[in-house]
């Protein structure tokens, strides 16, 4: 009698997609990255930006400006700083569920990026001052102006975060799904032999 096909890591599932546990992997190491260098930076800021000009770069086209944000974008909702790191630990908790079913390593990149950037600002929710939950979020990068006034100060944990969104946006729109599989333009899943499938490889290996 032959044995059921099991669904072991990096083995065949009986759909005949393989499991993808370096997808997990690339997205863990992904988030540390981005994690790591947003910590880094914000201590360098902090020790090198505190109580000094704006820094000008590239002719004024980018400032390292030091700010405490205790909102989003232009402080937008800074009276009510404690919602920002409940909504944060629903965005973790909602890549973790993710992470349970992927098996694309362009969606573990992508949503690498989101938790490392969420994890970042939620840190200084949770850590710096003024207390727990309240903490202002180190900003330091100001675009066309020293303070924010074309473009929101912002820091590698939010560009983390952008770049992340950007990336998921663009894999649904090319019908690139978190299981491995992709969806055509009519929105039915494309089999692997697909002449339809085939093509889009081709296109990307171009």
């Amino acid at each position: 009698m032959t044995a059921a096909p099991s669904a072991e890591p990096g083995r065949a599932e009986p759909g005949g997609r393989r499991l993808r546990p370096r997808a997990v992997a690339l997205l863990g190491a992904v988030a540390l990255v981005a994690l790591v260098a947003d910590v880094v930076t914000k201590h360098w800021a902090l020790a090198a930006l505190t109580d000094r000009e704006p820094v000008r770069l590239l002719g004024g086209a980018i400032y390292l400006s030091l700010v405490r944000n205790s909102g989003a974008a232009w402080s937008i909702g800074s009276d009510h700083t404690w919602v920002f790191p409940l909504i944060t630990i629903g965005v973790v908790g909602w890549i973790i569920w993710m992470a349970l079913r992927l098996r694309s390593t362009p969606w573990a990149v992508s949503l690498g990026l989101v938790l490392g950037g969420a994890l970042g600002n939620l840190m200084d929710r949770i850590f710096r001052a003024p207390a727990p939950f309240h903490g202002h979020v180190v900003d330091m990068v100001s675009v066309f102006g020293p303070y924010g006034e074309y473009f929101p100060v912002f820091n590698v944990a939010d560009s983390s975060l952008v770049c992340g969104v950007v990336l998921a946006v663009l894999l649904e729109l090319t019908g690139r799904q978190r299981d491995g599989g992709r969806v055509g333009r009519d929105g039915r899943p494309v089999a692997a032999g697909d002449p339809a499938a085939a093509g889009v490889e081709q296109r990307e290996r171009a």
